[in-house]
């Protein structure tokens, strides 16, 4: 239920809502006359996650700067199954970005349909709609999302040398070792959300991004002080992909999820709004110590 919704939602917060909603709901329903569990909860689950969509895109309309999806660490049940590439694709950072551009029924029928396998018919009944109309939704929706590139499937070993060639390259203090790992038309977005300083537009190109994240790594006693400490930089796997995670002390300022293809870094996604790292912070913590990249940068 919770890999749903949050597939639907992109939040963390907003799907643990929502399936807390769906089970009051279950307690207080007339359980006799519900002849498939399973069906009923998962229209109930959708129903709500499709007014939060209708009421996010409102209220994301007033957001400040750009709207990313909130991050969870490997592990996190939000994930789900990750037994087939589909499943795995659907909860990527570069994804869940993407399906921002659906409508709320374009995304839950993709999300449905692609990550959980359910059948058209059975899509159709859960919004109420026939089973003609819910093809055309799915393949406009793949339409939308459609990417030319194919993203690289890695391991941990493997995440954590991209991490380390992504940190290597920031804080070289050079713009050709960032030009080398990233795509031509790379683009990068950040989230700061208004309660953190973040640039407010996407960098498109990987010279732009380059010159950007040259700047954002030179270290500075400014910088520093914004963030109250010298910050260590930590390999992570965030959403299924290769992530930076950036703590002071215990306390995590930000993260950067990387989206490896073989064309190079795609896109880079820049979380430090501090709402939405609140989660993966308490998951790192209980992780326990863990060997950074770079200490006290």
């Amino acid at each position: 239920m919770e890999a749903i919704a949050y597939r639907l939602l992109g939040s963390a917060g907003d799907a643990e809502d929502a399936v807390q909603d769906t089970y009051l709901r279950w307690h207080a329903a007339d359980r006799d006359r519900i002849e498939t569990p399973e069906a009923w909860l998962t229209k109930v689950l959708t129903n709500l996650c499709l007014n939060q969509l209708t009421s996010a895109r409102a209220r994301r309309e007033t957001y400040v700067g750009q709207w990313l999806p909130e991050p969870v660490l490997d592990g996190d049940r939000m994930l789900g199954p990750a037994d087939t590439f589909e499943q795995r694709e659907s909860v990527s950072m570069a994804m869940l970005t993407l399906m921002e551009r659906l409508s709320p029924n374009e995304r839950v029928v993709y999300v449905l349909r692609e990550a959980f396998g359910y059948a058209h018919r059975e899509v159709a009944e859960i919004l109420d709609i026939t089973e003609s109309n819910c093809q055309q939704i799915y393949r406009r929706a793949r339409q939308h999302l459609a990417v030319e590139r194919s993203r690289t499937e890695i391991d941990a070993v493997a995440a954590r040398k991209i991490v380390e060639e992504f940190l290597a390259a920031a804080l070289s203090g050079d713009t050709e070792p960032l030009i080398r790992l990233l795509a031509d038309d790379a683009v990068s977005l950040a989230d700061g959300g208004g309660k953190v300083v973040a640039r407010r537009t996407p960098v498109i190109g990987a010279m732009g991004i380059a010159k950007y994240l040259r700047a954002l790594f030179e270290p500075t006693d400014a910088k520093r002080a914004l963030v109250n400490g010298s910050p260590s930089f930590y390999a992570v796997v965030v959403n299924g992909g290769p992530a930076m995670l950036a703590a002071v002390g215990d306390r995590v300022i930000g993260v950067f999820c990387l989206d490896a293809t073989p064309e190079g870094l795609a896109s880079l996604h820049i979380h430090i709004n501090p709402d939405k790292l609140q989660r993966i912070a308490h998951q790192w913590a209980a992780a326990g110590p863990q060997r950074p990249l770079v200490e006290n940068w």
